[in-house]
């Protein structure tokens, strides 16, 4: 009708999808993760998997490392330092003897210098990887060995270490430190431990 308002009907953002904290992967994912990765020669992609697990970064801060930052001269280093976009403070994270050997093999391949970003992007309109790129390659890695990406993500990565060593050590500062986190609470949230803890306890309780 003429002078009438047509209202359009949105979806609303989150419907069909899976709200809340990523879940992060168990010992046996990630090697299956990395088997597959190592077996299919994905060189970048298994530097990529093995330093988002070792670092804990955001993906905002992990897709921005350059080679520098986590190498001195040809060698790399088995620990570095960023500064964290979201709240400006540093953060030291440990790389493992299999991240290293993983990412000087990347280093060799890619040909890259020290002020070269650690993974570039194949879009000419980006010079290193986005986010959304990351997001992808995630979800790839996750379907690959039969898990939903529904229920995983970048933060997954994120996660992944810092849950498996509260859960071997309780020591929740530690993981804060790793982490980057101003506040203890926002460990506990993120880890989502109670939760955790207190469905662990009732499964072991017989009642």
């Amino acid at each position: 009708m003429e002078g009438s308002i047509v209202f359009k009907h949105h979806e609303p953002w989150n419907k069909g999808k899976l709200i809340g904290q990523k879940a992060p992967l168990k010992l046996k994912e990630i090697w299956a993760i990395r088997v597959r990765l190592e077996l299919s020669k994905r060189i970048r992609d298994l530097a990529l998997f093995n330093l988002a697990i070792d670092s804990k970064l955001r993906a905002c801060d992990l897709v921005k490392l350059k080679v520098r930052d986590i190498s001195h001269g040809d060698r790399i280093a088995s620990r570095a330092i960023v500064m964290q976009q979201k709240t400006e403070r540093p953060v030291q994270f440990e790389i493992t003897e299999q991240t290293r050997k993983s990412i000087a093999e990347w280093l060799q391949l890619a040909t890259l210098r020290s002020d070269s970003f650690l993974f570039p992007s194949r879009i000419h309109e980006s010079p290193h990887l986005s986010t959304r790129q990351y997001a992808r390659i995630v979800n790839d890695w996750v379907e690959e060995i039969g898990l939903d990406p529904v229920n995983y993500g970048t933060h997954t990565m994120r996660r992944t270490k810092a849950s498996l060593i509260y859960r071997r050590t309780k020591n929740l500062r530690a993981v804060q430190l790793l982490l980057g986190h101003t506040k203890l609470e926002s460990t506990v949230r993120y880890l989502g431990i109670e939760v955790d803890d207190a469905l662990e306890m009732a499964e072991q309780t017989e009642v």
